[in-house]
């Protein structure tokens, strides 16, 4: 029995158990988030908070019952779970290393290019396949809808009309509402409102994404790249802050396993003195040190 070890580790398991809190609730926000149309990384992060609360929980039982087996086990899925926690922290900074928004002469909003972004994250939103499931995520969360819409009362006959263009330039708007909601600035075309824009007569469009892009509201610039750069970027600003919770959450981590470590010897060392009658200030005592 290891009962010097049940206070440390039934406290550690209890700590290790509050953590997976955050862990699990970052998944869930991600999950739930209206704006984050990307989600096959979430359910990884749920999963981990799930799989500490548990090793938690297992960790409370072994410090009620004080078996050395059972605390040895918590000790060692605990272990496994640090090493977990920081492969997916080191793939979620991979995964989003690259791109940022590009400042535009008099836009107080950012432009977002896809050649900005690169890598296996880059590749799986452009795949058309899914893109597709993207696309109707972004359609459903209204982004560009009356939620993006302004209007203003005019001064001359009282009635509520679109804010103007110098206004609109003035504003500073999400990655998916500068992407997806409106044609790139290089277009140069004419701005009516918010999510009506028409080219300029004799003026070619130098950028694919201008062709792209349709007055239809229903289709708008949700096939331009300039979109699902805006998505990358989204994804990007979300998992940047979830991962910055992760990475406290982990050092918290590694502190309280070496505390439960440094209390599991600690009653290993008093279990075998009791047993033996060893005195420690007897040159010959055997190493306690070794697990």
């Amino acid at each position: 029995m290891y009962r010097r070890a049940t206070g440390p580790v039934g406290t550690t398991a209890f700590i290790t158990f509050l953590l997976g809190i955050p862990i699990l609730a970052g998944g869930i926000w991600l999950s739930s988030s209206a704006t984050d149309c990307i989600r096959f990384l979430q359910l990884p992060l749920i999963i981990l908070g799930v799989t500490l609360m548990a090793i938690s929980l297992f960790g409370l039982s072994a410090a009620c019952y004080g078996q050395r087996k059972l605390i040895r086990f918590f000790l060692f899925l605990l272990f496994l779970f640090l090493f977990a926690l920081l492969f997916f922290i080191i793939f979620a900074y991979a995964v989003t290393d690259k791109g940022k928004g590009q400042v535009v002469t008099n836009r107080s909003f950012l432009e977002y290019l896809l050649n900005d972004y690169s890598g296996w994250l880059k590749d799986k939103v452009a795949d058309g396949e899914y893109w597709e499931k993207v696309n109707d995520c972004l359609h459903r969360s209204g982004k560009c809808g009356v939620a993006m819409a302004r209007y203003v009362r005019d001064p001359n006959s009282g009635l509520l009309v679109p804010e103007s263009a110098d206004a609109f330039y003035q504003r500073k708007l999400s990655p998916i509402e500068s992407g997806c909601c409106k044609p790139p600035t290089s277009c140069g075309y004419t701005y009516v409102n918010e999510t009506v824009w028409n080219p300029v007569p004799g003026v070619p469009a130098t950028d694919p994404d201008c062709n792209r892009w349709s007055n239809d509201q229903q289709v708008l610039c949700y096939e331009c790249d300039s979109c699902k750069a805006g998505v990358l970027a989204t994804t990007r600003r979300h998992w940047r802050k979830v991962s910055k919770i992760n990475i406290v959450v982990l050092v918290l981590l590694v502190i309280l396993y070496f505390i439960g470590c440094l209390a599991y010897r600690h009653a290993k060392r008093a279990h075998y003195d009791e047993t033996y009658g060893v005195n420690r200030m007897s040159k010959a005592t055997p190493s306690i040190f070794r697990f």
